[in-house]
Parts: C-alpha cells; structure tokens; sequence
C-alpha cells in the first residue's frame, strides 16, 4: 500500500483528468464519483513501480478506461444525460458544447483517441502505447473521427 502523502499528490494532481476520462465513458455525475474512488483506491492498493510521472499518468488513463468499460458492462445499461446538464456538470463552456455533443455521440473507438489527443496532449505515438493498438490504428481512428466530425459540423475545419 502507498503512503498517504503520495496517494494524496497524484490525487491533486490527475483528480481533473481521471474526473473528465470517467464523465466522457459514464456520462453521469454518481457513477463518475464512484469511479474516482475506484480508481483512486486502486492507485493507493497497487504495487506497481513507476518509472517516472508520465508513466504514472498513462497507468491512471489505462485503469480509468477499464474501469469505466467494466462499469458499464456490468451494469447493461447506457445512461443518457441532457446536454445543457452534462455542459454544465462537466464545466464545459456554452461556446463548446455542440461540439461536445458531437463528440459525445462518436463512436466509442473514437472518443478516446479524440479525448486523449485534444484534452490531454498525448501524441498518436503515446496514445499507441497507453490504448494497447498499433500506432498506424491511433492515425487512423483519428483521422476517420475528424472526418466524421467534420462533417457533422458542416464541413467546418477541425484540426
């Protein structure tokens, strides 16, 4: 078990991220709650060895998509939330949630790789290694995700 003063550091540190990779899977505020605790207690009962903070982090990305995934396989359920509630649970800004939105209804392959890329700065390369798919599969499910997204906003740039 880690010391506590460890196990509060990366909670200050990475809470805004596993919060927002758990709201993009979930899409509701209690089974987010829920999940930050999971993962966070899982964090403090692991005996894994970090080689440095950026392998720390893709660990917390890799356990929050899997527990987001096993959540909502074991709960058979899709829980849907009102946009204006997501925008404002997820502190998104009102400039952005069509985009949101359109995000959102992305295929599940697509969001991650979107949400990694663009919210969290990894590159395809990083994004390759924490999702366990092949670098040239990253290029590709981003690419097919700005086209789609593209032209849902109407031919508009996104890059």
């Amino acid at each position: 078990m880690r010391e506590e003063h460890e196990i509060n550091r990366v909670i200050e540190q990475y809470a805004d991220m596993v919060q927002r990779i758990c709201f993009l899977h979930l899409n509701n505020r209690s089974d987010t709650e829920d999940m930050f605790q999971t993962i966070f207690l899982k964090y403090a009962l692991s005996s894994v060895t970090f080689k440095d903070s950026d392998h720390e982090k893709a660990w917390l990305i890799r356990v929050s998509i899997n527990a987001c995934k096993d959540r909502m396989h074991s709960l058979l359920r899709h829980p849907t939330v009102p946009l204006d509630l997501l925008a404002e649970q997820a502190a998104i800004p009102v400039e952005s949630r069509e985009l949101l939105a359109l995000v959102l209804a992305l295929p599940k392959k697509y969001k991650d790789v979107i949400y990694l890329f663009y919210y969290e700065g990894y590159t395809a390369v990083e994004i390759a290694k924490i999702l366990n798919k092949n670098e040239n599969t990253i290029y590709s499910l981003l690419s097919r995700a700005r086209k789609q997204l593209k032209e849902q906003l109407g031919g508009e740039a996104f890059e």
